[in-house]
């Protein structure tokens, strides 16, 4: 594992704000509106249970709110109509309550424009752009994306995933990615880059590319989803709810080794080690 130095500013663009993750990583709450979520599945399919936990969130000190209405994992059939009934009215909802960025958690650009339309200003892609139109719909509304490696699609199970070299498979991956981001007019301040753990991995594999992660954030800023992840699960034989401190650790990993948005359940936790690690890393 190596440290991450950042030779140049590091800056971000998220709606009409413009962040210096240099040394700062965000914090990404997570807002599900699922019935099926692999953590606490339905707790916020309610709208009012969603606004709650989105205020909560926000008293906890994210940074930015991250609202899907798909599980990426297989599941129960969700239509692009029923997706965007899910997560279009709560982002609007959102930008009525809280003055913060948004981001919706879709594959398909039709959600995207629909979102982008009522103020979400991320559009989080955990399939690497397989929709053909999504990038044009981002740029159109200058939009940042997120642009994630995934060994096959979304809602597909891959239970025996292999890679000669997952990490040199991820990082060709996401400069694949990113420079198709760039080719269709979203600038580099506005692409974000995801190396995809539990996605089409096995728990190692997951493990790697976490330990590996400045190879990654030299390619660009580095969001970090491990939060309550099965590959912490299995190291730890833990349950899905008890996984926090593996998280919390996990998180500490990535931050020191250069992910700068942090996509987490536990915004409160992770706000305290974020900025612990800042005043040591400021010190040092």
């Amino acid at each position: 594992m190596k440290c991450y130095l950042p030779r140049a500013p590091i800056s971000l663009a998220l709606g009409e704000t413009t962040y210096d993750v240099t040394r700062h990583a965000l914090v990404m709450g997570i807002l599900n509106r699922t019935r099926d979520s692999f953590f606490a599945p339905a707790a916020t399919f309610d709208i009012d249970n969603f606004l709650g936990r989105a205020e909560q969130l926000m008293n906890d000190g994210a940074d930015v709110l991250d609202v899907g209405g798909v599980t990426a994992g297989p599941g129960e059939e969700v239509g692009e109509n029923e997706e965007i009934d899910r997560v279009v009215p709560a982002i609007e909802l959102l930008r009525q309550r809280f003055d913060v960025p948004v981001s919706v958690d879709t594959w398909r650009a039709s959600v995207a424009k629909a979102s982008f339309a009522v103020g979400a200003c991320v559009g989080n892609d955990i399939s690497g752009f397989s929709d053909p139109e999504y990038l044009s719909v981002a740029a159109a509304a200058q939009a940042s994306v997120v642009a994630t490696h995934i060994r096959l699609l979304p809602r597909v199970a891959d239970p025996n995933p292999h890679y000669h070299n997952v990490t040199s498979t991820v990082v060709e991956f996401l400069k694949d990615r990113r420079q198709q981001a760039l080719v269709a007019g979203v600038p580099a301040s506005r692409i974000i880059l995801d190396a995809g753990l539990d996605l089409g991995k096995t728990a190692a594999q997951s493990l790697q590319l976490l330990r590996d992660s400045a190879e990654l954030a030299a390619l660009g800023p580095l969001l970090l989803s491990a939060s309550n992840k099965t590959f912490l699960g299995v190291m730890f034989d833990l349950d899905v709810l008890s996984r926090r401190e593996p998280s919390l650790a996990a998180t500490a990993l990535g931050i020191a080794s250069g992910c700068r948005v942090l996509r987490v359940h536990d915004v409160k936790g992770t706000v305290r080690v974020r900025d612990a690690l800042e005043r040591v890393m400021d010190v040092a």
